[in-house]
């Protein structure tokens, strides 16, 4: 599966083959989140090539990691899923997240942004719990985004769960946030809140108040923004 092999029996360096090639844990780190069609993997790695993600979930395949099987209620499309032995590395995608955000300087993670990957890792954990009575929309812009990424739409309904577009959906507006990529990702990330960047007006919340007044809550923010920081 590797380009290159360690040469040796050890356990470690066996499984270092399978997991250490370029993307591979983060494709894992999609997975672990549930079963995934292929383009909804692309989403969570933005900027890793088609090709070479077709390339990763073979290999994993290969490897008797991932498996592909027929889409819940749409028998024509495809998705990809995690083996029992897939699922055993749940502990170990996570405590290297624990420890990248425990003792990575979170000025070295911040230089590193992302909107779409932001976008996408907060609505895969918006807090929908309870659902609204009825269809909730949040708008965020980000003034320093990149061209055709300033603008995404979460939408949230009743019975649906939330679904996250980067094309004006065409609904009315509940919540307009308005913000730099750098706040909302350290905000994502627990590295800021939203009480101290509305304070210093690096953010910007226009529309239903009680959205507002709830958004630390209904962020959900990333598995990991719980985790003590360290200093070396």
């Amino acid at each position: 599966m590797s380009e290159q092999s360690y040469h040796q029996f050890c356990p470690v360096a066996m499984a270092s083959e399978l997991l250490c090639t370029r993307w591979t844990m983060l494709v894992l780190r999609e997975l672990i989140c549930g079963p995934a069609r292929f383009n909804e993997l692309r989403r969570g790695v933005p900027r890793m090539s088609p090709a070479l993600l077709s390339q990763r979930l073979k290999e994993l395949e290969e490897a008797q990691l991932v498996v592909r099987r027929q889409a819940a209620g749409d028998p024509a499309v495809q998705e990809y899923c995690l083996t029992q032995a897939g699922l055993e590395l749940r502990g170990i995608v996570e405590g290297l997240g624990k420890w990248g955000q425990r003792w990575v300087p979170s000025a070295l993670s911040l230089q590193k942004l992302d909107v779409q990957l932001l976008m996408w890792d907060m609505r895969r954990n918006l807090r929908t719990e309870p659902m609204p009575q009825m269809r909730k929309v949040i708008q965020f812009r980000y003034r320093d985004g990149p061209h055709g990424r300033r603008v995404w739409w979460l939408i949230v309904t009743p019975g649906d769960g939330a679904d996250l577009c980067s094309v004006d959906p065409g609904f009315d507006v509940d919540l307009f946030v308005n913000t730099d990529v750098r706040t909302m990702t350290a905000i994502w990330m627990g590295l800021d809140t939203v009480t101290a960047a509305l304070a210093d007006e690096r953010l910007l919340l226009t529309g239903e108040e009680r959205l507002a007044a709830t958004m630390q809550h209904w962020l959900g923010l990333s598995p990991f923004a719980s985790e003590t920081r360290m200093v070396c």
